[in-house]
Order: C-alpha cells, then structure tokens, then sequence
C-alpha cells in the first residue's frame, strides 16, 4: 500500500486503517483510552501528545493525500491554523497575508498578533507581485487561502512558491475549500498545507476538526508548541473523520459537479446580479484555476439583484438549509456578514467585497433540478413580498 501509484479513493478506503487483530472487523477500532503504559513500551503515548493509536493512523491518511510526509490532526481548523502560525513566528518576526481570508484567521491576526509582537502586513491583490512590495528583512512567513472564502478569489499558488522560495520565506495554505481531491499544493511548491477538517474532510456536517501536512521536520516543530496548547482531537472524532474521509472523493466529485452546473445556472439567472465560482470562463482567475485545481470545488457565492432582500430569500428556501457552516454532502447558504466575516468591521468587509447582499453558497450531492426548483420557488416568494409592500 505504499506505492505512489495507489489510487485516491484506495488511499481514502485504506492507507491509515488499524488493524483489528482481535475480532477481525472491517473497520478501525477505537482506542478509546487516556492513560496508556509508559514503562517497556516504544511509545509513550497520551491523547495530547498526538500519538493515540486512532491519531497516529489517522495522520497517515492525511498526510497522503496531500502528498506530504506528516500530519497532526486538531480540535478545531482555527486550532490547526493558530497553532502552526505561533509555531514559527516569534517577537520581532514577520508575516505577510493576502486580505481575502477566512474571517476567523483575518481576526486572530488583528486582534492577537499585536500582542505578541508579530508584525503583519495584508496584500490587496492575489499576484505575486504585490506579496513582494511588502516583503521585509524579517518576513517570516506567507500566507495564503485559495479558493478564498467567501469570494472564490483565486492566487497563483506555484508562483508564491517560488517567490517565498528566492526569499527563503516559509509558505502556508488554508486549502479547506479546495479539499485534497481538487488541489495538492505540496506538488506545487507550498511546504505548509492547513485545513478545517470540519469541512469537506469530514463533509457529513457532524465533526470540529483541523489538520495540517507538511514535511517530518516542519511537523515535529508544530508538534513541540502543539503539546503545550493542547489542542488535540478526541479519538471518537479521529476514529469519525476516518470513516468520513474513505467517501472523500466521491463526495466532492459530485459537489463538484453539481456547483459548475448551479453556477453557470445562477450565471445567467436575471434575478442574479453575479456569480463568484473559479470554475467559469467569466471569473477573472479562470485561467490560474484550470492550471492549478483538478476541480473547481463545491463552493460558491452570487449576489441578487438590488431590491431582493437576501435575508429574506434564505428564509423561503425549504431544501437549502440557512446554516453556519459549509462542505456537508447536504446544500447550505448563508450570509458571510452575518456569520464567517461578522467578526471584520463593515469597512473590512466592504474592502474586501462582502456586503450585506452577498450569499455563499455550499453545494450539496442532490440532484441538480431540486436545488434549482428551490431557489427559484423563494425567489418568486420574495419578489411578490415586495410587490405587496
């Protein structure tokens, strides 16, 4: 099973399965256990240091998807992502970031870095180029999340790479949206990969999860300020993302699939004002998508028309569910202002492009035909609401 040849799906089904030795099941037990021997023994193991028998085996399934030689796995995307950063920035350090990021990671560079003493700079644009213009004597770090959320904006991964490669910078990616099925950026020069597992990895809606990938030695760094936060995964939620991950890929080929489909629907809809998804001709990072995804995602946000109330419209909708978080084989809408972005003031939201008639849009595995009757059923209800008022 260690061929370089093996399958996704056969890595998803089995790299990182436990044995059960004992009765012979199909599937992985669960070691359930907090407290494990520590004297003849090879590993002393205990659930914070990251080594339960389910996290160990785990890791390994991560790690080969995104084709990196380690992984941890953690409490939370967030816990992945503030743990990995401290990890290798220090007072005086510092990091450069593209502006289109996940709410939660834009707020946690605002409001903690400054206590740290870490500076930070955000760029405007995805080019390479403008990542450059604030480069530093003492830039550490570049950050960088593609697709981004909530706009779909797309940065030209390979070309980051190399930049941060010339400047001996260390890369890191927030590639939840993308998941492991449309894009491996290890392959494309990144050294360090991020993800909040309780999206498309674990994809049934009912995990808090994060991971990160990388090579053995950037693991064991994280791993050092890892143990002391204290942010490992119980081994019930390991042994669930496990199962969750073996349908990874024929979940997001699907989502895949049905997200193009909507999107060129939604695309010329006359209810629709725009359509955010990297997977149409009419997205100005079309071009950089295609050369760096196999597929272009689940995820999308459109704008209505001026005059539809977006608030309005989720409430009318029956199928797709208004909920908070996204990536579940189920279809879910939202508004970023209300929920994933709430935490950025209106003037960052309004620099970045988010506002209050924005929705994005997760796409589930049904059928095509249902999700379009549903939305078009709520956009009729809204639009003879404001004929009434």
């Amino acid at each position: 099973m260690n061929s370089k040849k093996t399958g996704f799906n056969t890595i998803c089904t089995h790299i990182g399965e436990i044995e059960d030795k004992q009765f012979k099941g199909a599937i992985s037990p669960i070691y359930l256990s907090t407290s494990y021997a520590f004297e003849g023994v090879d590993t002393k193991r205990y659930p914070r240091y990251f080594n339960t028998p389910n996290q160990e085996a785990l890791c390994k399934k991560i790690a080969r998807l995104e084709k990196g030689e380690a992984s941890l796995i953690f409490g939370s995307g967030m816990a992945a992502i503030s743990t990995t950063l401290l990890a290798f920035l220090r007072k005086g350090d510092h990091i450069v970031l593209q502006r289109t990021l996940y709410g939660g990671t834009a707020n946690l560079i605002n409001e903690e870095f400054d206590k740290y003493g870490i500076e930070y700079s955000f760029v405007d644009s995805q080019d390479a180029s403008g990542f450059e213009e604030k480069i530093k004597e003492n830039t550490k770090v570049i950050y960088i999340e593609t697709p981004s959320n909530p706009l779909l904006t797309i940065t030209d991964i390979r070309a980051i790479s190399e930049l941060a490669q010339q400047k001996e910078i260390i890369t890191m990616i927030d590639n939840t949206f993308a998941s492991p099925v449309n894009q491996n950026p290890i392959e494309l020069g990144i050294d360090i990969v991020l993800h909040s597992a309780t999206k498309y990895l674990g994809g049934h809606s009912d995990i808090l999860a994060g991971a990160v990938v990388s090579s053995e030695k950037n693991i064991e760094q994280i791993f050092h300020l890892a143990k002391n936060l204290g942010g490992s995964l119980s081994d019930f939620t390991v042994w669930m993302l496990e199962r969750s991950i073996k349908t990874l890929g024929l979940r997001v080929k699907q989502q895949n699939k049905n997200a193009k489909k909507m999107a060129k629907w939604l695309e010329k809809h006359t209810d629709i004002e725009a359509v955010f998804y990297p997977g149409l001709k009419s997205h100005p990072d079309y071009e950089i998508a295609k050369k760096q995804m196999k597929g272009f995602g689940g995820m999308l946000s459109f704008e209505l028309k001026k005059g539809l109330d977006a608030s309005k419209f989720q409430k009318e909708l029956k199928l797709i569910k208004s909920s908070m978080s996204l990536a579940g084989v189920e279809s879910t809408i939202l508004s970023p202002t209300l929920t994933s972005h709430a935490l950025l003031t209106e003037e960052e939201r309004e620099h970045q492009g988010i506002n209050d008639g924005l929705l994005r849009f997760s796409v589930g595995i049904e059928e095509k035909e249902d999700l379009i009757r549903d939305i078009e059923q709520a956009l009729e209800k809204i639009k003879i609401l404001e004929l009434e008022h």
